[in-house]
């Protein structure tokens, strides 16, 4: 924190450097605003998270250490009026406002509030480190300054290479002080057994290399220097310590069915060994196929989990961790699915972007570190590595991967079951679905969100109808996939055909109680309700036959026909 002397002449140095730009607008890496609010204010609360992601990205493009957002100043003519922001007291719905602004982050990056009175008025700065290596997003979108406009950063692809480029690769750095000796003889060897394999044309002429020429030609090593890369794949276990405060480590993790652990391990390097190890601990069952129209479609009895799948989710962890989070890759076996995990955003941004291009991703976290995996037949590029991992459980009729990207953290969830027989049914009947719309699909049976675009989307395409917290497969779907009890059963009956029920009821009972209209109604409402959706319904209906002077509510508040 500054001394009050030296926040006033932060914020001078500020204002003098828009005045200095009065014609040209404001810098790119600098933005003034005044109240906070949701209406009739020049900024939101949502909005100093997207200007914070904005600037960071701004200022790493004018090659400034930082971006600032500055509260209490007028925009356009710079005059200090004082905000209303009090960040002490701040707060975003019930949540600490500083604190949901820096988890919404990613990566996560420092920047610094400095918060003060300037000639009697209220001042807040936002000092917001330059974005480093790869672009910061908030809310899982990164912007930009274009001019005095604050726009999205997807639409400026020299932008985003030029953010991707203006740091080294720390997985190329080589470590002082490390030889040869640091690195595991067994894991070098069967790393030459994965190069020989990946370059079968290599082989003859391999045998004449020695150790330093073979990690040379892998792209392990740079010029027979031990590189942070070397380190990971192939250090002995105790050569973790050179790389610090790095860590390379993958923690395996077994819970039961009820949640609890019951057991674990923690491997380091060399990863090379280490993914291995890993692989086998994993509870790789057989899975039967119950249902008998998917035996012909399927064999009836595979593997859990494709190894294939395995392998490239947990390499792909290494490949891209954020290293400079200083924490472990994570693999949690759960009873029917397995989650993997690894810190740092996800550089494609979304797995949309994958399933749509066919052409592999230009950016990596870890250069070195993925290009070396790539010569080892470790991980396909990251484009068509997850579009085969999607196209497998396609294939099983198994859900697909399911990718989280909050918390500045990348987890991918395979589920090794047919978890919704009417979806399975539905991959196997309707062959015109793309990964993309599969997708989509498939969250929507694992009751995850879908945006409004894609919803809309879906709705186009005729695959979904239902209201937005409601949604089921449509009609044409249904008919296509052999669905169309279950569509009934979705969609529901017409409003008059439960009022009847009612009506029905209470005239054969006299009356009727609420929790007895509930049980009347409850199974036959549509099964993509919730049970709060549901019990809305029921209100909604009895109020509408109310209003009607069909019913009322008599003693005890037991609803009876209302008397003519």
């Amino acid at each position: 924190m500054r001394t009050t002397d030296e926040q006033h002449r932060l914020l001078e140095y500020l204002l003098s450097q828009a005045r200095q730009r009065m014609k040209a607008g404001e810098t790119e890496w600098m933005e003034f605003k005044t109240n906070i609010g949701e209406s009739r204010c020049s900024i939101t609360y949502e909005g100093v998270g997207n200007y914070i992601s904005g600037l960071s990205n701004s200022a790493c493009l004018k090659f400034k250490s930082h971006g600032y957002l500055v509260l209490g100043v007028e925009d356009g003519t710079w005059n200090v009026v004082g905000t209303n922001l009090q960040m002490s007291t701040a707060k975003y719905g019930n949540q600490d406002y500083e604190l949901w602004l820096r988890r919404n982050c990613s990566p996560i990056i420092p920047f610094g509030i400095e918060e003060f009175e300037y000639n009697g008025k209220h001042i807040v700065i936002f000092e917001i480190q330059a974005a480093v290596g790869e672009p910061v997003n908030f809310k899982g979108a990164a912007y930009v300054r274009v001019g005095s406009n604050l726009t999205k950063l997807k639409d400026f692809p020299d932008f985003m290479r030029q953010i991707y480029n203006s740091q080294k690769d720390w997985s190329a750095e080589v470590v002082e002080g490390a030889t040869i000796d640091d690195l595991d003889p067994d894991a070098i060897q069967k790393a030459r057994e994965l190069y020989g394999k990946k370059h079968e044309d290599l082989k003859e002429e391999m045998s004449s290399w020695d150790d330093v020429k073979f990690l040379n030609k892998a792209k392990i090593t740079l010029k027979g220097k031990i590189t942070n890369t070397a380190i990971l794949l192939l250090g002995r276990s105790e050569s973790e310590y050179l790389i610090s405060p790095a860590v390379a480590r993958i923690r395996w993790i077994y819970k039961d069915s009820t949640g609890n652990e019951r057991d674990f391990s923690i491997e380091t390097c060399p990863f090379v060994t280490a993914t291995e190890t890993v692989y086998k601990k994993i509870r790789n069952f057989k899975y039967r196929y119950m249902n008998p129209a998917l035996l012909s479609l399927v064999p009836d009895e595979l593997d859990t989990y494709d190894p294939f799948i395995i392998r490239e989710a947990l390499n792909n962890a290494i490949a891209h961790q954020d290293y400079g989070c200083h924490g472990m890759i994570n693999v949690v076996e759960e009873e029917d699915r397995l989650i993997f995990s690894n810190l740092g955003s996800f550089i494609p941004n979304s797995i949309r972007s994958v399933l749509e291009n066919d052409a592999p991703e230009e950016h990596y976290r870890n250069k070195m570190l993925a290009n070396a995996m790539v010569e080892l037949g470790l991980v396909d590029t990251i484009g068509s590595g997850i579009r085969r991992m999607f196209n497998k459980q396609r294939d099983r009729l198994f859900p697909m991967p399911d990718y989280d990207f909050s918390n500045n953290k990348v987890k991918v969830t395979i589920v090794g079951k047919v978890l919704d027989l009417d979806y399975a049914m539905m991959l196997t009947r309707d062959k015109t679905l793309n990964l993309l719309e599969i997708e989509m699909l498939s969250r929507l049976q694992m009751h995850r969100q879908l945006s409004d675009d894609e919803i809309a989307y879906l709705r186009k395409r005729k695959l979904v109808e239902g209201r937005k917290n409601a949604l089921y497969f449509a009609k044409s779907v249904a008919k296509a996939t052999g669905q169309e009890a279950k569509y009934t059963n979705d969609k529901g009956f017409d409003d008059n055909y439960y009022k009847d029920l009612i009506i029905k009821s209470i005239t054969q009972h006299k009356k009727m109680a609420r929790p007895k209209i509930n049980e009347l109604l409850w199974n036959k409402l549509p099964e993509a309700l919730s049970d709060k959706q549901k019990e809305n319904k029921i209100t909604n209906l009895l109020a509408s036959l109310r209003r009607a002077g069909t019913i009322v509510q008599g003693e005890k508040r037991v609803w009876v026909l209302k008397l003519l």
